[in-house]
């Protein structure tokens, strides 16, 4: 079975052309549901560099499918037995304003559109970069 995958190594994911945000924000809760955002933003937030796209979006699709500790390793093969929208989709790119930096090892870590650091990146020449997904076509 072939696994696909939705790291980058040496990448930074620019915020879209349309997103609204003029600084990073915080995804807010719906209800006492996380969202998609939620989740993402609460795993890369509090350990940057500590997991790659794969398992940031793999984590929420296990959150969201209630899996258990069990099922975890079947359902991740399943998971990437096709290809999934990369974090170039994810709404922190898109809709709250953070740009996303992928080290050497594919390992992922938030930098807000009106940081210091996200300008640094889109400036260095060793760097690849790549604009998150518009919005609307």
């Amino acid at each position: 079975m072939k696994v696909h995958t939705t790291n980058y190594e040496n990448t930074f994911i620019e915020i879209a052309d349309d997103c609204p945000a003029a600084g990073g924000e915080v995804p807010p809760m719906k209800g006492d549901s996380k969202t998609v955002a939620g989740i993402q933003y609460e795993m890369i937030s509090k350990n940057p560099y500590k997991f790659t796209s794969d398992d940031v979006l793999f984590q929420v699709f296990a959150e969201r499918k209630d899996l258990t500790e069990s099922e975890l390793e079947d359902a991740r093969k399943q998971f990437f037995s096709k290809g999934q929208a990369c974090m170039r989709a994810s709404p922190l790119t898109k809709r709250y304003g953070w740009g996303i930096h992928n080290d050497g090892n594919g390992k992922i870590a938030l930098y807000a559109c009106d940081s210091p650091e996200y300008k640094k990146f889109t400036q260095k020449p060793d760097l690849k970069t790549v604009k998150a997904m518009k919005s609307s076509r």
